[in-house]
């Protein structure tokens, strides 16, 4: 019995909903929320008084509300929560968010799966793409910056899934790093130095350890006056102090298969753009080849981001990338990463959800068939992140400026 009623609740909302949308539709100006708002109240109370308590009307307004006004639907409030970061859609009836880097359930939910699709193809089409039984996976970017990913149900058994990966409104900054604890105030200043020296740095770390956020913040210490190439998948990184700047985005193939513009393309053509630095916000594949052969060509300072457990792991994972684009002999690729990447600047995430600079280390040439790891700083347990060694090793960049680090 109580299931009927759910459902006569479900398709009741859905009636309402439509019939506002038809009403807001057929005004010749575009109302205020307030007038929306007061035009849903007494639609919600004309058509369910004396059969829903007042409760369940009232949270039938702020649903209706939410489908006919915001683009986010019932999600509407999360996206609004400056201090949610993560929005992650389970099907219709698990929504979790991470709140202040803890990560719990919330009560909303979608009434029928039709409507969290709508609310898919609703985004992917507001920025041009296409999901379907065809098209499963899209990938996107909404207004405001935030990264959305979504699945659909004939790949996701229990979908469709939703992922939305908010961004601060405002930059985050090397000082609130540190006034987090997520770095020291020393090992700031000596990555603020390696990279106004020119230091190509390449930051690891797993899912949601803060590895964009993190290549956000060293990019505020590039001189002002060079010139910068932005490569992203998704366009994410925030940088505003650089005037000279080029952003390039990937592209996915359209429904003919067609129009698709990849990282080793973006790359390949920034080469042709005088670039002083560039910036790959994340390398997934084969086109870690033409990163590090930009590396390697003179484009010091270039900044990188990539998914390892550890510098080693890292490492290897580089290595993986390499082989998928070109056959090399495993020797030379090393080679190669040694010779291009300078420093790795690995992230990681407590257990208790805070994210912290764990390692920052040298790459310091081959020794017999590994890559030489030469730790500068390294986190320990119950003591924090601490200076393990005297310093940089291959210091030719930094005599080249002022203000040399010790």
């Amino acid at each position: 019995m109580e299931k009927m009623e759910e459902n006569d609740n479900i398709a009741e909302a859905a009636i309402i909903t439509d019939k506002i949308r038809e009403e807001l539709a057929a005004m010749k100006k575009d109302p205020g929320d307030e007038e929306v708002r007061k035009i849903i109240e007494k639609k919600v109370f004309d058509t369910v008084s004396g059969t829903w308590s007042y409760r369940d009307a009232a949270a039938l307004i702020d649903k209706v509300f939410f489908r006919v006004r915001r683009d986010l639907d019932i999600l509407e409030p999360f996206a609004e929560d400056k201090e949610v970061s993560e929005i992650m859609v389970n099907g219709k009836d698990q929504v979790f968010i991470e709140k202040n880097g803890h990560l719990m359930k919330t009560e909303a939910y979608f009434d029928t799966v039709e409507e969290l699709e709508e609310l898919i193809q609703r985004i992917a089409a507001g920025v041009h793409r296409e999901i379907n039984e065809m098209n499963p996976i899209v990938d996107a970017r909404l207004p405001d910056g935030s990264r959305v990913n979504a699945v659909y149900k004939n790949i996701a058994l229990n979908g469709p899934i939703l992922t939305i990966r908010k961004f601060p409104e405002k930059a985050i900054t090397m000082e609130t790093l540190i006034r987090l604890g997520s770095i020291t105030e020393e090992a700031a200043d000596f990555l603020k130095t390696l990279v106004m020296a020119g230091y190509n740095c390449f930051i690891s770390g797993g899912t949601s350890s803060g590895k964009t956020t993190f290549l956000n913040v060293l990019s505020n210490f590039i001189p002002a006056y060079e010139r910068v190439i932005v490569i992203e998948d998704s366009a994410e990184l925030q940088i505003r102090q650089i005037r000279n700047l080029v952003r390039l985005e990937c592209k996915n193939a359209n429904v003919q298969g067609k129009g698709q513009i990849t990282m080793e393309q973006l790359i390949k053509t920034s080469l042709r753009m005088r670039p002083d630095r560039i910036i790959v916000g994340e390398v997934r594949g084969k086109e870690v080849l033409d990163m590090l052969q930009a590396m390697n060509t003179g484009h010091a300072g270039s900044l990188s981001t990539g998914h390892g457990n550890s510098i080693e792991g890292m490492l290897r994972r580089l290595e993986s990338m390499f082989l998928q684009a070109a056959d090399f002999p495993v020797e030379a690729i090393r080679s190669q990463i040694a010779e291009g990447i300078d420093m790795i600047i690995h992230l990681g995430r407590l257990a208790d959800g805070r994210r912290k600079v764990l390692e920052i280390a040298e790459l310091t040439g081959i020794e017999g068939d590994r890559i030489k790891v030469h730790s500068i700083f390294k986190y320990r347990s119950g003591r924090g992140l601490e200076k393990v060694s005297d310093g940089v090793i291959n210091r030719e960049k930094l005599e080249l400026m002022t203000g040399v680090i010790k």
